[in-house]
């Protein structure tokens, strides 16, 4: 298991850089997920006896990499979760797409819903019973050998979201099998959470926090 990479950390926050495979929470007893890992990291670090607390206020989905943010106190908790349900935060994604569509900058809307039987999201161009408004800004696109290169501000959280709102528009994203890609990528998924930006729960100054592509990408640009 490769070491922790901390990307931010103060008495409030720690922000690490998520790998591949890796999934934020929600696991089998003994098995490795990012709370596990960084409450390990935290409680040998500072020689905390008993839990650790951790407060999980971001999620990534576990094939792809990139900023994850957590709090240290409660009170950080509250504050950081209060942010990112009213929306001011802001989060910047790179993807790496292709397929038979063509993604243009602008906003792209849909109504995502779960297709229960099949374990997956589903999005639609209309409003649907069930459906969730799901809302992403192509601030960029760029020609790469493997197909676009995207940038993306995430205006809602949704589950899967840019996902399965890229492959709806027939430009899934590398790797991606469950959304209909059949271009490999050999660590998870091309969808990197590049930069954070949030109000410091205590301080209230702006921070933003960042995370390098994974080499990897590099073979794909």
């Amino acid at each position: 298991m490769a070491p922790l990479e901390v990307l931010y950390e103060d008495n409030h926050l720690i922000a690490i850089m998520k790998p591949p495979g890796l999934p934020t929470m929600g696991v089998q007893e003994g098995e490795p997920s990012a709370v596990t890992q960084v409450k390990a990291y935290l409680k040998q670090k500072y020689d905390k006896p008993g839990n650790v607390y951790l407060g999980v206020v971001s999620r990534l989905d576990s094939m792809v990499t990139g900023v994850l943010l957590f709090a240290r106190t409660s009170k950080a908790a509250k504050r950081l979760n209060e942010q990112f349900r009213e929306r001011t935060t802001e989060k910047t994604y790179q993807a790496i797409v292709s397929g038979s569509g063509v993604v243009e900058t602008g906003k792209l809307t849909d109504w995502i819903r779960k297709d229960e039987k099949n374990h997956r999201m589903i999005a639609s161009r209309h409003h649907t019973a069930g459906g969730q408004k799901a809302e992403l800004l192509v601030e960029a696109v760029e020609d790469v050998k493997s197909g676009y290169r995207l940038t993306i501000q995430l205006l809602t959280g949704r589950k899967h979201q840019i996902r399965v709102q890229l492959a709806s528009r027939r430009v899934p994203i590398l790797g991606d099998r469950k959304y209909g890609s059949s271009a490999p990528f050999p660590a998870g998924i091309a969808l990197h959470a590049a930069q954070l930006v949030i109000g410091h729960p205590v301080s209230q100054q702006k921070l933003t926090i960042t995370a390098p592509i994974p080499p990897i990408w590099h073979n794909f640009l």
